[in-house]
């Protein structure tokens, strides 16, 4: 993928958009691309220029019930997304007209639309669902990689609303609270 130039047209963004979301489905399980087109309309109705880990957190606790399950208990949930709702009417507004780019990630190229740490979320999501053996990502393997990047947005508003980022980490690995629905049959990501 070639990184956007200020000289690009608008229909070259989109063409870029476009070839980045083919790469992306191919690569995600069809509730974790709904996800990713729901940050990216979040990002939009924000006014922010790329979709950032917050608005891939926000994606993931509104749609997706075993990402959920892996917070502590439903005020937990509840208090977080608190946070992420202030993020576009006072939380977060310094936050607008900025990239972010917790440094985690080396930055190869700017991928349109994105944050690096964002893009780099998503590759890390598409490579733990490679090292399980499966071909698309779900929304556990994207909440991993978000948590994973420990300077990243998302985990700044998970400190602010009392989640302890390392601790929802390991027990993402460690497969717990889920190990009781795969036990009763039901397919975890």
């Amino acid at each position: 993928m070639h990184p956007r130039t200020p000289q690009q047209s608008a229909a070259d963004s989109g063409s870029h958009r476009a070839e980045l979301d083919a790469e992306l489905a191919a690569g995600l399980t069809a509730e974790l691309a709904s996800v990713v087109a729901g940050a990216r309309r979040r990002a939009l109705r924000d006014g922010d220029r790329q979709i950032d880990t917050a608005h891939l957190l926000h994606s993931l606790l509104e749609s997706d019930p075993e990402v959920r399950a892996a917070f502590d208990s439903g005020p937990q949930i509840a208090r977080l997304l608190g946070y992420l709702v202030q993020r576009s009417i006072g939380y977060g507004l310094r936050w607008q007209g900025s990239v972010e780019d917790s440094g985690a990630v080396p930055v190869v190229a700017e991928v349109a639309g994105w944050s690096p740490a964002a893009a780099g979320a998503m590759g890390d999501a598409c490579a733990r669902a490679g090292r399980r053996g499966e071909e698309r990502a779900c929304g556990l393997d994207l909440l991993a990689a978000v948590v994973a990047d420990g300077r990243s947005r998302a985990v700044e508003v998970l400190g602010r609303a009392g989640v302890d980022a390392a601790a929802l980490l390991l027990r993402i690995e460690s497969g717990v609270p889920f190990e009781e629905r795969i036990a009763d049959g039901e397919a975890a990501c």
